[in-house]
């Protein structure tokens, strides 16, 4: 089965983690990524402040990014 990493943005902090998910295929794994994000986007969008981005990416076995998941905070001046 593929390899699959997650990482994780916020302003200019970033961080991907070493171990990789093994997941059956593209369908299975926008699945795990959204299930992932929904579990931390409550706790997330507490936290952020105006005009701010968090990013959640899942990369695949070469590290490049498959699917992103964006929540952007947007002040209206």
């Amino acid at each position: 089965m593929p390899q699959y990493y997650f990482r994780i943005q916020h302003g200019e902090h970033s961080g991907t983690c070493d171990y990789g998910s093994e997941i059956a295929d593209r369908d299975a794994a926008w699945q795990e990524l959204t299930r992932v994000c929904s579990a931390m986007v409550g706790a997330i969008s507490r936290k952020l402040r105006e005009d701010a981005e968090w990013r959640m990416e899942l990369l695949d076995e070469s590290r490049k990014p498959v699917f992103r998941i964006r929540v952007v905070a947007e002040s209206r001046h």
